[in-house]
């Protein structure tokens, strides 16, 4: 199995700014991992250290064993696909289908490998009516899915997603939730940078957490918003239903809504019996 490695990696910007600090991590094939933090934490450049758009300073970052530090963009974006947080950033082509097809006649594949990843990506992300629009002319929404599917069709083993829930409503969550899901099943990684706690607890089974340019912790979503320290550092909300059983007083360790209305329903039932 491969992995994506950050071993010891700093990174500092060419004005000597440290944007990231000693970083330790290690992804591996098939796992679904949110990085949370503040803004200004530095998950954005760790991320672009993950897929090549930022070299490190100091340690080796490995995808699939390829270091980094020795090999284009190019090559390491063929591993690691990167949605960016905001599409108008991403897309340039005169229509969605044109934007889709790109890298794919960049990688001079035949016309049927074309239309098959085209029409997979599609597919998942629900955009086959704009497919002859300029990608301008579509709601935003929509717009983040047309720069996902145009990484989809690539087919990287891992895909980061920089705030995906961002102007989405809860149909647009779902069939990012479809997809992710799509995605595990053919082993693929899934990296997202999110504030969307909800999101976080819903769908990935690892969070890292990061503050002041360092990975403050890496455990479950349970773990992470139980630790009243981690959330201090990190600057980051628990969910609601973590919140609302804080308040009421009914668990250390809520996260789900159901777990939430069992405690309360045994509550009341043992009010009831004692009474």
């Amino acid at each position: 199995m491969g992995a994506i490695e950050l071993k010891d990696v700093t990174f500092a910007y060419p004005n000597g700014y440290i944007a990231n600090e000693n970083l330790h991590l290690t992804i591996e094939s098939g796992e679904r991992v949110a990085i949370v933090g503040q803004n200004g934490a530095g998950k954005t450049t760790a991320v672009k250290l993950m897929n090549g758009l930022n070299k490190p300073t100091k340690g080796d970052v490995l995808v699939n064993g390829i270091n980094t530090k020795e090999n284009t963009t190019a090559r390491i974006s063929a591993q690691v696909g990167y949605v960016f947080q905001n599409p108008d950033d991403q897309i340039f082509n005169s229509n969605v289908k044109k934007e889709i097809e790109y890298m794919l006649h960049y990688l001079k594949l035949d016309k049927k490998e074309i239309d098959r990843r085209v029409n997979r990506a599609v597919e998942l992300t629900g955009i086959r009516d704009y497919l002859e629009m300029n990608p301008y002319d579509v709601p935003y929404s929509t717009r983040k899915f047309i720069s996902v599917a145009a990484i989809l069709a690539i087919e990287t083993p891992y895909i980061i997603l920089d705030e995906p829930t961002a102007g989405q409503d809860l149909n647009g969550i779902k069939t990012l939730t479809t997809l992710m899901d799509v995605l595990r099943d053919e082993g693929k990684s899934v990296i997202t940078i999110t504030h969307d706690m909800e999101f976080v607890a819903d769908n990935f089974s690892r969070v890292v957490a990061m503050a002041n340019k360092r990975i403050i912790a890496d455990g479950t979503a349970r773990e992470i918003f139980w630790n009243q320290e981690v959330v201090k550092q990190a600057k980051i909300k628990k969910t609601q239903i973590a919140e609302l059983a804080n308040e009421l007083g009914v668990g250390s360790d809520v996260l789900y809504r159901n777990e939430l209305v069992e405690l309360l329903t045994n509550k009341v039932l043992s009010v009831e019996k004692s009474s």
